[in-house]
């Protein structure tokens, strides 16, 4: 019989890390789900979903959820939450970093001079601090077996990133950094019979982008009449899959260091999005937006 996974997704309220949680769960895991909004304090990000309702969706898919209220960048916060998993299981098999909470904090039009600096730093401390404390406090515990999987998760391939300015100063440091973050630790959790990567997903479908193209997850090839590329988009669930299956794979110590996106888990592992499509919206990105029905 194999063992349950325990899995610990920081940042698991909404988005990609609300579905990797759930897909988490549809294997059978038992998935600690923090954040800072529950259903009694909200985050400045000001959003309603919560992590208990994250919890519950595991639970419903066939895991066991359970809601951990925790600022990452609080290292007290994060270290009762590691000692809780290890006095419940005493391991932790997969930890997936999905800490972000910096929607609203960079600008599309400003350069480094122009930008608001104490905003700016926020965002670094939001999405690279974060990471930084999760890892430090959680790998003692993940390394104790062999087998361990820490998750990095980001915007864009090291590839892609490494070629091209994205968005602002920022935000182009934050998510190059995280990348180069799962580069390090690969190398350090090697000898430690561990596995590190970085996982991206495409055009993502957050809640924030439904309510940003005025579509629901049921109506968003509706979007595309305001923006073509959104045809290429793709829903949380395409991520989830792909990282629900990489934790899972037995050989997983062949990714260790990789930069993977939500397309390339699902050519690996034979998975689609809950559509049934296999989206690659970094190869459409990349291919110098040709028709997205060719990148489906």
């Amino acid at each position: 019989m194999t063992e349950t996974i325990i899995a610990l997704v920081a940042g698991a309220t909404r988005g990609a890390g609300r579905q990797i949680a759930v897909q988490l769960g549809v294997r059978g895991a038992t998935v600690y789900c923090t954040g800072r909004t529950t259903r009694e304090r909200q985050s400045e990000y000001g959003r309603p979903e919560t992590i208990e309702e994250t919890a519950e969706l595991v639970t419903a898919a066939g895991g066991t959820g359970i809601a951990v209220p925790a600022d990452h960048l609080d290292p007290a916060q994060v270290r009762a939450v590691v000692e809780r998993i290890d006095r419940e299981h005493q391991r932790l098999d997969v930890l997936v970093n999905d800490i972000w909470g910096a929607e609203g904090m960079f600008a599309w039009d400003k350069r480094l001079w122009e930008d608001d600096l104490e905003r700016g730093l926020r965002l670094l401390r939001l999405a690279v601090d974060t990471h930084i404390i999760t890892s430090h406090t959680a790998l003692p515990l993940l390394t104790r077996n062999p087998g361990g999987l820490v998750v990095e998760m980001t915007d864009g391939t090291a590839e892609y990133n490494r070629e091209r300015y994205r968005v602002s100063f920022f935000y182009d440091l934050a998510k190059a950094s995280v990348n180069r973050m799962a580069f390090a630790l690969a190398e350090e959790l090697r000898t430690a019979g561990g596995t590190a990567v970085s996982v991206t997903p495409g055009f993502l479908r957050s809640e924030l982008m439904l309510e940003h193209f005025g579509v629901t997850e049921a109506t968003w090839r509706d979007g595309a009449a305001k923006d073509p590329h959104f045809a290429m988009s793709e829903s949380p669930v395409y991520v989830g899959r792909g990282v629900a299956a990489l934790a899972a794979d037995p050989d997983k110590a062949r990714w260790n260091g990789a930069s993977l996106s939500s397309a390339d888990l699902a050519r690996a592992y034979d998975l689609t999005d809950a559509d049934g499509s296999r989206p690659d919206f970094w190869r459409y990105e990349a291919g110098g937006f040709e028709r997205p029905e060719d990148y489906r």
